[in-house]
This record gives C-alpha cells, structure tokens and sequence, in this order.
C-alpha cells in the first residue's frame, strides 16, 4: 500500500475554497503519488467521505483532468490537465526564458542546476539539469519542497520585502528532516540576514543527507524576486567551500535571467 512519503505529508494543506478547491485538494492528492494509484488508496488518505471522494474523482475523469485505466482500476492525471500544465510553463514559469542559460551552467560546471520559483511558501523546482555523474535527490521539475531548509528556497526568502515576507514565514513547517535543518523561525530569520549580506545561500545537508548546494536569488532591477538557481552536488564529492566558489558564475547567470525577464510578468503569489 502506497503511503505519502515524508517530505510531501510534512507540507501543510491549505484550506479547500469551495468545490473547486476540493477539486483541486483531488488532483494535488493523485497527481502526489507520482504513479497511477487507485480509488482505495485515494480514500485511505483523502479528509472526505467515500461518496464525496467518488464523486470528486468521477467529475474530474469526465472533465479529462483525470484519466482511468479500466484494466488497472487506476487513476492519473488527464490530458486536459497536462495541457493546461504546458500553458502554465510556458506563460508563468521562468523556465522557458531561463532554458538556454540552465544548459549552459550545466554544461560548464557538470553538477546539478535548479531552477524554482516560490508557490504558496513552498518552493516549486520548475526546471532541472542533472551533473554528468546524477546523484539521487528528492528535487524534480513539477516538485514542491519546503523553503526553510533549501538552498534555493532561503535564497528567496531573504530578498522578499514586507509585507510578503511575513506570510511566507507564517507558511512554513519546520518539521525536522536531517539534524541539521533549522527548527525555528528565529534561526531561519537569523541566516536570512547572513544571506543578504552575502548575497548567496547554503544548502547544508538541511533537507537530504549528503545534499549539499549553493544558491541565489534572481531579482529584476525593481527588487521583485523571480526565482533561485543552484548548484547542487553531494558532501561524497564536494564542500561547501568548493560550491561557493561558483557563486559569483551563478549571479551573472541570475542576473542574465532576470534582464530576459524584464517584460515577463510575475503572478501574484
């Protein structure tokens, strides 16, 4: 039986508006599996009734949000959904103007690049290359992570202004993943301005074991925060000293981006 890992369960779930927004809580649910998943599986985790549930899940299949496999008696995510996905990246996502500069960094460097946006207090990984030795990580393009206690999410945190700021830190968890993940707002608080002073942020084992990063913000001319990049490699083949070397590569990056971004509007958070 399938159980919702960790990482996912740790993140809090906002309040439903509505239909539409059980509907969605729906889509989120089965689209966090990660695989097809079946209709049991959905309501031994699901905070509605069976009959709700079913009849969520049914609206969502005839809509084409959902698709049902008859053979496996299994749901996934529809085409209707995956369409209005590729319409979200294209016209809301950093990652179509940030493409060419991501494959660049890549190439030059050889670890892992990201590329995430902030959603709801949570960071959304929106594009990905992977070193040409990968290593196994939680962090995939379509993944949300927490911001606490990743390189790119305090990266982030550290540039928004008031009143924003504020909301974003009242989102966050700080559930405990590695003993070396902050466990307070007061901690948080207190690196962010060590961020702002240095003008990048660290990722030290917070969120996985060994995963270590470097990261900065991308900040158009007018201060509004856009995104993060990282550099992300593992404690087995690289430090934090050698990571941070590549900081001052990651900022020209950062700002070529968010020059390309200049006529690309942000949507409110």
């Amino acid at each position: 039986m399938a159980v919702m890992d960790e990482k996912r369960s740790a993140t809090p779930v906002k309040t439903a508006d509505g239909t539409v927004g059980k509907a969605l809580d729906v889509l989120d649910q089965v689209a966090g599996f990660g695989r097809p998943v079946r209709f049991a599986e959905l309501l031994e985790g699901s905070r509605y009734p069976k009959a709700t549930l079913y009849r969520f899940v049914q609206t969502l299949t005839n809509q084409n949000m959902l698709s049902y496999d008859p053979e496996r008696q299994t749901y996934s995510p529809g085409f209707r959904l995956v369409r209005l996905a590729h319409a979200a990246w294209r016209q809301t996502s950093l990652a179509p103007i940030a493409r060419p500069y991501l494959d660049q960094l890549s190439l030059d460097i050889g670890e892992t690049v990201h590329l995430a946006q902030l959603d709801s207090g949570h960071v959304l990984y929106v594009d990905k290359r992977n070193a040409r030795q990968p290593i196994a990580m939680y962090s995939q393009a379509g993944k949300i992570g927490p911001a606490y206690c990743t390189g790119v999410g305090k990266a982030m945190l550290a540039y928004l202004r008031e009143p924003q700021l504020s909301t974003v830190l009242s989102q966050q968890s700080f559930h405990v993943f590695t003993p070396h993940t902050l466990r307070d707002i007061d901690s948080l608080k207190a690196e962010l301005v060590e961020i702002r002073t240095a003008g990048h942020a660290f990722d030290r084992e917070e969120h996985e074991p060994t995963i270590i990063c470097v990261a900065v913000p991308i900040i158009t001319n007018q201060d509004n925060v856009l995104g993060a990049l990282s550099v992300t490699s593992s404690t087995q083949r690289s430090s934090l000293e050698a990571l941070e070397l590549l900081a001052p590569r990651l900022k020209r990056t950062a700002k070529t981006i968010a020059e390309e971004a200049t006529n690309w509007h942000f949507p409110d958070a």
